[in-house]
């Protein structure tokens, strides 16, 4: 019988395929010999820097057009996701001079939002708190009360409680919470005493904002409960949030005059923590999620969690854990934290 060999082709030599390796090596041989590797795909290499600067000088884009800066602040995590789409591209391109372009934008993300990926949670704690929108249009109020009745939290935050709805919270809480007080919108349900509840006025004309003082067995805490006036995106008007930049400073000021070294804020603030509108109080506090998180934690919407408006921010307070609890009737999630008074 007449061997034939396979290792060449009529043609004079061309390896045929050997396997996986020898498809890789024969492709890297062939890109060696390819002189349009770095000519191609420049203008993807151009997108991966402009990608870049957007991402490092996010705080120079000015607000004074529709607010475009803080927009673009609110998700900026998920600029990260062209830079998969860029590799897609880039490889199909085959181009090196876009694959080495894409390692800045990478690199940047990474060191902006890498540190939200790993797990920082740690065990122990003193006091567990909820916060919570239930959404004034809920459709099932006791089911959503029971849901957070069950969560274990000491202290429970809700914000927009329809008038006709409270009485169905406060019944439901009742057995699980012994001390609650409700200032207009906003609500907190404590296992332990309250004291100094008060309104706080974030220039609403409308009681949206509270505090109070938990006593709590490892000691006292202030704790303020916020629900910031919503935002929208308009197409004749961008991104209009001037009602609650007005609101988050009045908020700020309040906090900042607080006389307790110990504060814990609770509440729906319509924007996250990259926002720069929010630095009135996000310059005093620090966010539970990304002191002790375990990824983003993305509230809202809570079909498709898209962005953390929904916080939990301490002075004073060690926060140990910090999570999402399963969805309710509402169209935010619940938001949770383990802190070490």
């Amino acid at each position: 019988m007449t061997r034939v060999d396979m290792t060449e082709t009529e043609n004079g030599g061309a390896p045929h395929d050997k396997g996986p390796a020898s498809r890789f090596a024969h492709r890297l041989r062939s890109l060696r010999g390819d002189r349009g590797i770095w000519r191609r795909g420049v203008l993807l290499a151009l997108c991966a820097v402009l990608l870049t600067l957007l991402m490092v000088f996010h705080s120079d884009i000015p607000n004074r057009i529709g607010n475009l800066g803080s927009l673009t602040e609110t998700f900026l995590p998920w600029l990260g996701l062209f830079v998969p789409l860029l590799l897609v591209l880039a490889l199909l391109r085959r181009s090196a001079t876009a694959l080495i372009a894409l390692l800045l934008p990478a690199v940047v993300w990474v060191n902006l939002f890498g540190g939200l990926i790993v797990d920082k949670s740690a065990s122990g704690g003193d006091l567990t708190v909820v916060s919570h929108n239930v959404n004034a249009d809920n459709p099932d109020p006791e089911g959503t009360a029971r849901q957070i009745a069950a969560s274990g939290a000491d202290v429970v935050a809700l914000e927009e409680l329809k008038g006709d709805m409270v009485p169905t919270y406060e019944s439901v809480l009742a057995d699980t919470y012994r001390y609650h007080s409700v200032q207009g919108t906003v609500g907190l349900w404590s296992k332990y005493p309250l004291r100094g509840v008060r309104p706080v006025d974030i220039r609403m004309g409308w009681t949206r904002a509270m505090r109070a003082t938990v006593a709590a067995p490892a000691g006292e805490v202030a704790v303020y409960v916020a629900h910031l006036p919503s935002v929208r995106v308009k197409l004749n008007a961008g991104f209009t949030a001037n009602q609650r930049d007005n609101s988050v400073v009045a908020l700020g000021e309040a906090i900042s005059h607080d006389p307790h070294q110990r504060v814990v804020l609770l509440g729906d603030l319509n924007g996250t923590m990259n926002d720069r509108s929010l630095n009135a109080v996000t310059s005093q506090l620090r966010s539970t999620q990304g002191a002790a998180g375990d990824g983003f934690g993305f509230s809202w919407p809570a079909s498709f969690p898209m962005a953390r408006i929904d916080q939990i921010m301490v002075k004073g307070v060690e926060p140990l854990s910090s999570w999402t609890l399963p969805q309710t009737k509402s169209d935010h999630l619940p938001v949770a934290a383990r802190l070490k008074l």
